[in-house]
Order: structure tokens, then C-alpha cells, then sequence
């Protein structure tokens, strides 16, 4: 479940005015590319408003894309441990989340994103900026080799959430999760650490 950010109370409409104005320039300019400068302009409040409310960018953004889920709960847990068992640890970890309450939430959010495209760059910056991002650095991949298996593993992931929890394809819907483990965690380990050129 997503952690509370400790924001303070404050005037609705300001807090209002700041988080559409920052879902507006993570969809257009991307987590990387928005500013709090330019979402405080945009508000039509000082970019002190905007930490006082939010803390962190990082914060703001996650508030903006009201993902059900905090990174910052799991993906410690991916890294830890050696990075030859870094592809089981991430399918351990996504379907415990999956199977966890937040799955309704999760699973709304996808299906939001198929038929919304704000909604659809929203979830793809969390994607890359928040999860995918963090693993590849940690493994130390150069950025061009970094994204493109950031985008494999995506693929795959994506695809385990489609097919065994919105659309529920048996027997992968109902299959234990130390089958699924074994089945997909070889895949996305070779998109993480292994060749992926030939």
C-alpha cells in the first residue's frame, strides 16, 4: 500500500490547483522534464506552496499519478542480494503486490491507461522513472542498454498483469506463484543481466 506522505492540511482549491497542474507536465514533459518552478507558474502559486504541500518532487509526482502502490516499499527489496537472482526476486515481489489489496486499485489504473492517454504517459513515467529506471542503474547498464532492457522487462511484466489478473487466461490466472516464479523470473533475468543482442 502506498506509505502516507505526511502532507499538511491546507486551502483545497490550492492543493487542487498544484496537482493538475502537475499531472499536466508529467504528461506532457515527463518526470524528468517538469520542474516545480514551472508547475508553482502554472499553479499560479510560489514554488515554496508547492514543497510545503507535496515535500518532494518526487512525492508530488507520485500524488499526481495516485498509483495504489510505493516503490519505496518494494524495490529495496528487489536490489538487495546478488544480481544473478535479481529477475526472481522482481517476479516474487510483483506478484505479491498483485495478489495484495492494492490489485484492485492497480488493476483500475491499467485499465484507465488503455483508454486515456494522460492516463497512459502518467503510468509510464512511474514505470521507467520510479521502478524500471531504478533497477537497471542499480545493475550499472550504460542508458542506452539500460532503457531498452527497462522496455523488455516492462514487456514482460506488463504482459503477466494482463493475461493473470485483468483478463485471467488460466491456468496462469489461478497458477501457485512459485510456478509463475519459475516459468517467467528466467525471461526477465536474461532482460535485466544477460545477452540480449543475438
Amino acid at each position: 500500500m502506498a506509505r502516507k506522505t505526511g502532507r499538511r492540511p491546507g486551502n483545497p482549491d490550492t492543493r487542487a490547483a498544484i496537482l493538475l497542474a502537475a499531472r499536466e507536465a508529467f504528461g506532457e514533459s515527463g518526470f524528468d522534464g517538469a520542474s516545480i518552478r514551472a508547475i508553482a507558474t502554472s499553479a499560479g502559486v510560489d514554488p515554496a506552496l508547492v514543497h510545503h504541500y507535496f515535500g518532494t518532487k518526487e512525492q508530488l509526482f507520485m500524488e499526481a499519478v495516485q498509483v495504489p502502490i510505493d516503490p519505496r516499499d518494494f524495490v529495496p527489496e528487489i536490489l538487495s542480494g546478488d544480481h544473478g537472482d535479481i529477475g526472481v526476486r522482481l517476479v516474487r515481489v510483483f506478484l505479491r503486490v498483485w495478489d495484495s489489496p492494492a490489485s484492485a486499485a492497480a488493476a483500475a489504473l491499467m485499465r484507465s491507461a488503455m483508454n486515456n492517454d494522460w492516463t497512459l504517459r502518467l503510468l509510464r513515467e512511474f514505470l521507467v522513472t520510479q521502478i524500471l529506471r531504478r533497477l537497471v542503474n542499480h545493475l550499472g547498464h550504460e542508458p542506452t542498454e539500460g532503457a531498452l532492457r527497462a522496455s523488455l522487462v516492462a514487456s514482460q511484466m506488463a504482459g503477466l498483469a494482463m493475461v493473470r489478473y485483468i483478463v485471467r487466461v488460466e491456468p496462469l490466472a489461478s497458477a501457485p506463484p512459485d510456478v509463475v516464479v519459475a516459468a517467467i523470473a528466467p525471461t526477465v533475468q536474461r532482460y535485466l543481466t544477460g545477452d540480449i543482442a543475438g
